[in-house]
């Protein structure tokens, strides 16, 4: 695997399963959901350290049963965090999408999708302006159950609204 940089949430715990599928020499930086605040300083600070280190791919992480996730979709007790309140709102406008158009009650999975596949392109978006580097950017989620990473949902499957004719 090439020289990553995974992007997960501390509360997590993940850095241990990701050490152990893809092996040392990878590089982490942690923000609470996954929802890293995409302005000047962070965004210089991550093309440094994608310079410095050779970084190729950049991965967003989450696991299934996030906490903070879990949190949003419940009782929203970290709303008033700093930062993530675009998340949560995010997660409650992508949950009440999904009822429209589902019957089922569980949408985790789609909903960190649809998450992840947004924060991807936003740091995309950034990047680009601060680095001429090709970096691959993509999202995993960590099943605890059967102790793997999964793909996310593309993001033509999952998009902001769905538009039913």
């Amino acid at each position: 695997m090439h020289k990553s940089l995974f992007l997960v949430c501390p509360t997590d715990g993940l850095e241990y399963f990701l050490k152990k599928k893809y092996g040392n020499g990878h590089h982490f930086y942690g923000s609470l959901g996954n929802a890293l605040i995409c302005d000047a300083e962070t965004v210089g600070y991550l093309s440094e350290m994608i310079e410095m280190h050779g970084i190729e791919e950049v991965w967003f992480v989450l696991s299934y049963n996030n906490r903070i996730l879990l949190d949003a979709l419940e009782r929203q007790n970290f709303s008033d965090v700093k930062g993530l309140n675009s998340f949560y709102q995010d997660v409650i406008n992508q949950k009440e999408y999904l009822e429209e158009v589902y019957a089922k009650r569980n949408f985790q999975f789609g909903i960190l999708s649809f998450y992840l596949n947004k924060k991807i392109k936003e740091l995309q978006i950034k990047l680009r302006s601060v680095t001429h580097k090709q970096l691959k950017i993509q999202g995993k989620i960590y099943d605890a159950k059967n102790r793997s990473f999964q793909s996310i949902y593309s993001d033509l499957i999952y998009l902001e609204k769905y538009h039913l004719n």
